[in-house]
């Protein structure tokens, strides 16, 4: 079926003035291709030849908007091991070494962006035994990974927190980036803030919504201190709802984005759920006959925003449902990030009109974050990425990924770990 996929190729004009060359946003995921150790912190974090080859490779492909990430602005609070770090303790120049990646990802005309972000009571016992949160709420075993019982921030520490991310926002303002993302979807510490499931803070930072979202605004004061907005945007993932019994509802999401909205903020990213509650799964239901997991609540959400340009992310494969969201008014831009894993150059061949569609994905939801990470190891590697359309492929890589393969079955060395099993986070 032919589809006009024009639309898709307008530029998108923000508030300040900047333009994305197109309407596609490359969300942020979880790379691992990054420098860790298990003591030494200051080892942690650091960029590396594969992660900067990833985000040349990304930059090839016409994408509108790359945002890097997912970036912890703390060495301990980390989503996963081998992530980029940007944490104001460490003595190395976070600047100079984000800006060959910052220049590899624009050097094609694709705005980058950097996803800052804190795991919060999602933070493995196998990196710390006593992660931080809002309060005690402990989160349950998810995917081969356990969590310790969080320790509540004190004031103090919250305040700092704000500092750290308004020092990760200049960091990257100073290296080149076009933008910030603060990662406040997906159960990672600012949606915890957020949530009254596990928010149960009675200090100003806890109780009402504005409470609970004023860690939110505070660290977007703090970040237009540091940097010149008319050149740089601001940016955040949030989720259209949690999909657990307690957590951040629908209406309470909307009334936050068009708070967001009414600060200043240049792009808003909808996603959904978190390590307890899987929106993907939530999802399915609704999404049969369309095929974005989050578009229905992007409808609603959109008419509220002034100014703000709305990113919807999750469940998009193909040009016509692409097309249509576009056009039907639901989102002015389409976010991708498992397409993107397989296929790094899936915008300029669509909107060349060279494809119309993803490659079918046939891993299981389950491991998709593992399958995942090996295509961008391959591609940071400069090897062939893993077909997930193949049958055979999926289950070498699932036999990987349980310690069942033999040596000669493992496509990218290293990456292998059972760890991933169901780490689902991003589209």
């Amino acid at each position: 079926m032919t589809v006009d996929v024009s639309v898709l190729g307008k530029p998108i004009t923000f508030r300040n003035g900047m333009k994305a060359p197109n309407v596609f946003l490359k969300s942020a995921m979880t790379e691992r291709l990054c420098t860790y150790d298990k003591k030494d912190l200051e080892a942690r974090g650091k960029t590396t030849a594969e992660y900067e080859k990833l985000y040349k490779v990304w930059g090839e492909g016409e994408i509108g908007v790359i945002v890097l990430g997912n970036i912890p602005i703390e060495r301990e609070g980390l989503e996963a091991a081998k992530n980029m770090i940007i944490d104001k303790s460490n003595t190395w120049d976070a600047i100079e070494n984000l800006k060959p990646v910052i220049a590899a990802s624009k050097a094609h005309g694709s705005l980058v962006i950097g996803q800052l972000t804190h795991g919060g009571r999602q933070v493995s016992n196998e990196i710390v035994d006593t992660p931080v949160s809002a309060s005690d709420i402990q989160c349950p075993p998810m995917g081969g990974m356990e969590f310790g019982k969080p320790r509540p921030l004190r004031e103090d520490e919250i305040e700092d927190l704000i500092d750290r991310w308004a020092f990760g926002a200049e960091a990257l303002y100073k290296a080149g980036a076009d933008g910030c993302q603060l990662h406040a979807a997906h159960g990672y510490l600012l949606s915890q803030f957020l949530s009254s499931r596990v928010n149960k803070r009675t200090d100003k930072f806890g109780g009402s919504l504005e409470n609970k979202s004023m860690i939110v605004f505070r660290v977007i004061e703090e970040i237009k201190k540091r940097v010149d907005t008319s050149k740089f945007l601001i940016s955040i993932k949030m989720n259209s709802a949690d999909f657990a019994d307690g957590g951040l509802t629908e209406e309470e999401s909307r009334t936050v984005a068009q708070q967001l909205d009414e600060a200043g903020l240049d792009l808003i990213e909808l996603s959904g759920g978190s390590y307890e509650s899987m929106a993907f799964e939530h999802k399915k239901e609704s999404t049969k006959k369309r095929e974005a997991f989050f578009i229905e609540f992007a409808e609603k959400v959109r008419p509220m925003l002034k100014s703000a340009v709305l990113c919807t992310t999750g469940g998009f494969r193909s040009a016509k449902a692409m097309v249509d969201a576009v056009n039907g008014g639901a989102t002015a831009m389409i976010g991708l990030a498992r397409p993107l894993c397989a296929e790094p150059y899936f915008c300029r061949d669509i909107l060349s009109g060279k494809i119309t569609e993803a490659r079918e994905n046939k891993g299981d939801g389950g491991i998709s974050t593992g399958l995942a990470i090996m295509q961008l190891a391959a591609i940071g590697a400069g090897k062939d990425i893993p077909d997930l359309s193949d049958e055979k492929t999926v289950q070498k890589l699932v036999n990987v990924l349980m310690g069942k393969g033999d040596e000669d079955d493992k496509p990218i060395k290293d990456q292998e770990s059972s760890s991933y099993a169901g780490q689902e986070k991003a589209s």
